[in-house]
């Protein structure tokens, strides 16, 4: 992938997110699909933390799981390109308990050779896709072995080129939303606050590809594969019980073939090989 092009994408995902960092929080909070998703998430990533881990986190945002691992006792390290979320971040920070214990940095990570405070790490965590706004994720997975500890863990939520509540939209004629992911392999359009930007879709084999060298497979779960993704935000509230049984039916099947594949998301876990 053309190196302009990568940072020209970027560029535009930062002004995207800058222009939205206001709102971020108070949209999200509205909406049941996206609290299940990051209450799944840290389900996952908590079970591989040590007690007072230091953990570099990607793509930060607001520093909503930046702050919550900080309440549970960790050091986080929260980065982000956008210069909105950092700021809003820094100022979540002035107002929450955490003792010093989340810093923040403006870095980008396709180009983690510039990060400034380097760990090394006990765990290094990406959230809700922020990797899929890149053509180049082999290289960013070539950059994790030099900030990690020996046995480190790496999880990543990453979003598939596949996903079956997306495919099934073709059912109400909703072509344009079913097939984004189809033939992506150049990327396809997204938009977000009127800003045109790219976003790739990586499979868990690719994932896995870039890293078998030097790290271990640990676990993969689906995520929204039977619950509904986030963006049928009035599911949960139209059909309460039938939410409900699908979070269930989800968690019993969420680590199974097929289902933990073909999710809106999934969620990678490896550990460093020593």
């Amino acid at each position: 992938m053309d190196n302009q092009v990568n940072y020209y994408n970027e560029q535009s995902a930062a002004a995207a997110f800058n222009g939205q960092s206001v709102v971020f929080d108070e949209l999200y909070s509205k909406n049941s699909i996206i609290k299940y998703k990051r209450e799944r998430v840290r389900d996952h990533l908590v079970k591989y933390l040590k007690p007072e881990s230091n953990i570099l986190e990607l793509n930060a945002g607001t520093g909503e799981d930046a702050i919550f691992l900080a309440q549970k006792g960790h050091h986080v390290h929260a980065t982000d390109i956008s210069s909105g979320m950092q700021k809003i971040l820094t100022e979540k920070l002035s107002r929450q308990e955490v003792n010093g214990k989340v810093t923040n940095e403006i870095c980008s990570f396709t180009d983690l050779n510039a990060l400034k405070n380097r760990g090394p790490y006990d765990v290094i965590f990406s959230n809700f896709a922020g990797l899929n706004c890149t053509g180049d994720l082999d290289h960013v997975l070539g950059g994790f072995d030099t900030l990690l500890k020996p046995e480190g863990i790496v999880v990543l939520v990453i979003l598939p080129g596949f996903c079956l509540w997306e495919t099934l939209l073709l059912l109400k004629g909703k072509f344009k939303t079913a097939t984004r992911r189809f033939f992506s392999s150049s990327g396809r359009s997204a938009n977000i606050e009127g800003v045109s930007i790219t976003c790739w879709y990586y499979s868990p084999d690719f994932v896995i590809r870039g890293m078998k060298d030097k790290f271990n497979l640990i676990g993969i779960e689906g995520l929204c594969t039977i619950v509904p993704p986030s963006y049928m935000e009035k599911f949960p509230e139209n059909h309460p019980g039938l939410y409900s049984y699908l979070c269930k039916i989800e968690n019993r099947y969420k680590s199974k073939w097929p289902w933990k594949n073909i999710g809106d998301y999934y969620i990678i876990s490896f550990r460093k090989k020593i």
